[in-house]
């Protein structure tokens, strides 16, 4: 599941921006590059994972109804819930840029932008075989019928159309699924009022906003471990999630313009490039390896999370030597030749002008 990409390109809706310094343009590119979405990507990828496994083994929750094991528990409390908000969140918003690309290319965008969500569906299908419940098949469902119609919308109909959708989700359905919609249509109009061009200006605001989500997090969490017995858990963990998911986006931001920001980019930022490839190939990993390691239907949540270590470890080195040699993954490669409907000769270049694109 990689966070792809639209939004209206308009002069009225979109005004020009300065690219930060931590982005680079890429050869034919419509835009330049964001680093740092890139490595925020890889990042929610990494929660992806962990919840997951538990998922395709069908791990045990604990040893006995009522009780869970510890891992699990932290993970509960950690994880869950609070990384697929950022990846649905990042999805709406990379929708947008695509959109905006293909626009500026003078292109039918929202024609290249159907047939890219239709070739996700499809691929999402195939993938339901191997993980039932995974997001590519929703995400392009909910992509179709919510972000290509928020296209003719202005940017302040799709704002409130994500704030309602959001709460309404919370409210009426306790999260999960109900949440995409939602956080599609905030990660559109983030893209639309242009704040990914100035991420490197808005420290004080992530800041700021970190500050007040941060402690919200915690209570949530604590009112979410304190209920996970009664009929308003769900609820509970969907709230306590979305502000941890808050809360982690900032400060992964602020890490990032901080002094550890590069060697962050560096591990995490080829594992978002790739983050199709790295999400479908996720899942080949841990089927292949569940029935070796013993981990179908075990407690072993142990092995569970070495295997998840182990399979991030691998996907972020093999990410960093393909992306040095070409210039997008496998499956995102073929998802653009889908996408634009013939071969792309520089989506094979090689050598540093692949670090452009």
């Amino acid at each position: 599941m990689n966070a792809v990409n639209a939004v209206s390109h308009t002069p009225s809706h979109t005004p020009a921006h300065t690219p930060a310094p931590e982005t680079t343009s890429g050869a034919g590119a419509g835009r330049p590059r964001i680093h740092s979405l890139d490595a925020l990507r890889g990042f929610a990828l990494c929660g992806i994972l962990l919840v997951n496994i538990p998922q395709i083994v069908s791990l045990a929750a604990g040893p006995r109804p009522g009780e869970l094991h510890p891992i699990r528990e932290a993970l509960d409390l950690l994880v869950q819930h609070r990384f697929f908000p950022i990846f649905s969140f990042l999805f709406g918003l990379s929708f947008v840029l695509f959109y905006e690309s293909a626009a500026a290319r003078g292109a039918n965008a929202r024609l290249i932008l159907l047939r890219r969500l239709l070739a996700l569906g499809v691929l999402g299908g195939l993938h339901q075989l191997l993980h039932p419940g995974e997001a590519l098949l929703p995400y392009a469902l909910a992509g179709l019928v919510v972000l290509l119609p928020s296209t003719w919308l202005p940017r302040w109909a799709v704002l409130l159309a994500g704030l309602a959708a959001t709460v309404a989700g919370l409210i009426l359905a306790s999260g999960g699924m109900a949440l995409i919609p939602g956080l599609f249509l905030l990660g559109a109009a983030t893209a639309r009022y242009g704040i990914p061009d100035t991420l490197q200006d808005r420290g004080r605001q992530l800041t700021l906003l970190l500050a007040i989500t941060a402690p919200t997090a915690v209570a949530a969490t604590i009112w979410q471990h304190r209920t996970w017995l009664e009929p308003i858990a769900m609820k509970s963990a969907a709230v306590a999630g979305l502000l941890a998911a808050i809360a982690y986006v900032c400060g992964f931001l602020l890490l990032l313009q901080s002094p550890l920001g590069r060697p962050l980019k560096a591990v995490f930022s080829p594992l978002g490039r790739m983050a199709l490839t790295n999400y479908v190939g996720g899942t080949l990993v841990v089927v292949a390896a569940a029935p070796l390691l013993g981990l179908s239907d075990s407690m072993r949540w142990a092995g569970a999370l070495a295997l998840a270590a182990g399979t991030l470890t691998a996907q972020a080195v093999f990410s960093h030597w393909w992306l040095a040699r070409h210039r997008y993954g496998p499956l995102e490669w073929a998802w653009r030749r889908v996408t634009w409907w013939h071969w792309s000769k520089e989506s094979r270049a090689r050598g540093s002008r692949a670090h452009r694109s």
